[in-house]
């Protein structure tokens, strides 16, 4: 069974405090004489240890950059963010022991397999060789990943066994938050399923506290309880799907994508306008 290492601490697992982030122009939107709105404005939320959160919205609402904010891989331009009470900017190092992240296009040694990169990161994170081979073979059986693949290269494998191989590996630091950016993002409907499933199970099983970044809402209701509601860098909604359903005059049989669209007026498969810049 995976358990993940949260500290003992009562303080929440993410508070986020008015933070905003904005991205500089590039010279051709500066000579366009363009204006990018901030990424993020004046965002404040909190989500406690255990919880399993969906942040949502269209592309370019923000939620990449408040992910990647959370990460430690980009700095806010106002406001605090603090994980576990550590700073994410003062105290980096301490913040990524307690998490790990997993993106839409992960990175490999491509030309390694899956088993030569798992075994790397283990090394990494500090573990015995008997410990990366346990937990990772669990995990990669658990996924469904096919035996004869984890010893191929990785550029020979495709997009679905390459994002649950990025999955497995964010597993074996045993994470206290596990950060989703877009896991599901190109995948197969049926490694769609199963990488679903493994993060529902790891959910309800462990101590592991989840934040989804996603644009698919159906995604985002069966796995998380909580969702955040993002839109042009500014958060306009939070709570479970039913308390925004009713804050917003709908029925619980209306749809997230109704619901999206009763909140912002337009279309989820729309583009959003933020300043974003793109993960």
């Amino acid at each position: 069974m995976f358990r993940s290492q949260v500290p003992n601490s009562t303080y929440t697992a993410i508070h986020v405090e008015s933070v905003s982030k904005a991205y500089a122009k590039s010279w051709r939107k500066r000579r366009a004489g363009v204006t990018l709105p901030p990424a993020l404005a004046d965002v404040s939320l909190a989500i406690a240890p255990r919880e399993s959160v969906a942040i949502v919205g269209v592309n370019g609402s923000g939620k990449s950059t408040l992910v990647r904010i959370l990460a430690t891989l980009t700095t806010p331009d106002a406001g605090t963010v603090q994980v576990f009470g550590h700073d994410v900017v003062r105290e980096a190092t301490r913040v990524r022991t307690y998490i790990n992240r997993v993106s839409v296009d992960a990175s490999f040694f491509k030309q390694m397999s899956p088993w030569e990169n798992l075994v790397y990161a283990g090394r990494l994170y500090g573990q015995t060789g008997k410990e990366i081979e346990e937990r990772a073979t669990s995990l990669l059986q658990r996924l469904g990943f096919p035996r004869h693949a984890v010893h191929r290269p990785m550029n020979g494998l495709s997009r679905g066994q390459q994002q649950k191989v990025a999955i497995v590996r964010s597993l074996l630091s045993s994470p206290a938050i596990l950060l989703l950016d877009e896991p599901t993002t190109g995948l197969d409907p049926r490694s769609k399923h199963e990488v679903q499933d493994v993060v529902q199970e790891l959910h309800e099983e462990s101590d592991l506290t989840v934040v989804l970044c996603t644009h698919d809402l159906a995604e985002a209701e069966a796995l998380c309880s909580r969702i955040i509601v993002l839109d042009r860098g500014k958060l306009i909604g939070d709570g479970t799907p039913d308390q925004l359903r009713a804050e917003n005059g709908l029925s619980p049989h209306n749809t997230l994508e109704q619901l999206f669209l009763a909140m912002t007026g337009r279309s989820f498969l729309e583009d959003g306008e933020s300043g974003e810049e793109e993960s």
